[in-house]
């Protein structure tokens, strides 16, 4: 089965270890993130979401209006926009952009950057409003007749969308999160389920909570599973970790810079102490060691406070596409990379990453075809 890979694009150019200067959005920069990861041959990218950044969906409207083939990640909070025009407004985006659309759902980790958008429900009431948010969202896009819905977030009646996704039978959705009211929540609603790059122990014990999740919600499949993380590669394992060191030093020496700007932009995520759960468990690997497993590096989670995937996997391009591969055979279906310098990073996992993972893959399913034939 192939794997696929998911990048991430912003809306102005910056590095991820240095602040930059500049617009907020500047198109010339997202057309040409976009098509980068066009050429380097990712499936889709990941357009993030917060209380500052910009609107997610005009964004990916813009990038696919200056691709061809890349697909869109659109991450969405529900609770801010009723369900159905939700439903609506990204199947319009899939009309117009032949089917490039997928929808990842962030319930949302920390209370006090809810509150700037308004929100002051608690952290289980928002899973609950998401659970009904995302019942309500998929049959706007399924029902083929009029239908009402009666919950203690969301009530309708009689709704229906003209407006359907060119995909069948629907948009996909993704779902991040890593607590057990997301699994709750992911594991009944989730095409894709999304983890942040913890060891692979770890990370086998959320896959399996997510489809312990799945089969308790009555389903009959289980999600796929994405992870994600931060590339550092070399030409040689020596200088892949020189790399590393030298991606640290600079984040340390900008740390404040990046704590007082993430406090600005998500309201303590990045802090001492963040809110959800992800980057708890990231920080707690970090505690644990500084590698794990063949490559998996986490100083620059510790040096950041886990503000986002912000753990890396280092050395030559041969070490971390068989690091990757580790992931792929405990379950994993997506795996998410951005780098620390993005636009140029991105080029370079074209160039020579994603094409050794998938050789690899498509060398085990054809020999695994093979066996099943005899």
């Amino acid at each position: 089965m192939p794997v696929e890979f998911i990048g991430m694009i912003g809306t102005k150019n910056e590095s991820e270890i240095r602040l930059t200067a500049g617009p907020v959005i500047d198109p010339d920069y997202v057309r040409r993130f976009a098509r980068a990861h066009e050429d380097a041959g990712f499936d889709r990218v990941l357009i993030g979401y917060s209380s500052a950044r910009p609107d997610g969906t005009q964004v990916a409207a813009y990038a696919a209006a200056h691709t061809e083939r890349l697909s869109f990640l659109v991450a969405h909070r529900p609770g801010f926009v009723a369900p159905t025009l939700a439903a609506r407004t990204f199947a319009t985006l899939d009309q117009f952009t032949g089917g490039r659309i997928a929808v990842h759902i962030i319930t949302g980790g920390s209370d006090a950057e809810q509150r700037r958008d308004g929100d002051y429900l608690s952290k289980d009431e928002r899973y609950a409003r998401t659970d009904e948010y995302l019942d309500i969202v998929k049959l706007a896009w399924t029902s083929d007749r009029p239908f009402s819905y009666s919950g203690a977030h969301y009530q309708v009646e009689d709704a229906y969308s003209e407006v359907r996704s060119p995909q069948q039978p629907r948009i996909n959705l993704y779902f991040g999160g890593s607590s057990e009211a997301a699994y709750r929540v992911g594991g009944k609603h989730a095409d894709t389920f999304a983890l942040w790059g913890e060891p692979l122990a770890e990370t086998k014990e959320q896959i399996d909570s997510v489809n312990a999740a799945a089969k308790a919600a009555g389903r009959t499949d289980t999600p796929g599973i994405s992870v994600s993380f931060r590339p550092i590669l070399g030409p040689t394992e020596e200088l892949a970790w020189e790399r590393a060191h030298q991606i640290l030093a600079t984040t340390k020496e900008n740390a404040e810079a990046f704590r007082a700007r993430r406090r600005r932009e998500t309201a303590g995520v990045g802090g001492a102490s963040p809110a959800n759960v992800g980057s708890q468990r990231l920080l707690a690997a970090a505690e644990k060691g500084e590698l794990h497993d063949r490559a998996l590096w986490t100083p620059l989670a510790a040096a950041t406070g886990a503000a986002g995937n912000s753990t890396a996997l280092v050395g030559t391009p041969e070490t971390v596409a068989q690091a990757l591969l580790d992931y792929v055979d405990i379950g994993v279906t997506t795996i998410l990379i951005r780098g620390y310098d993005p636009y140029n990073d991105a080029i370079d996992y074209g160039r020579y990453l994603l094409p050794l993972v998938r050789e690899e893959v498509a060398k085990r399913d054809a020999e695994q075809a093979a066996v099943g034939q005899v």
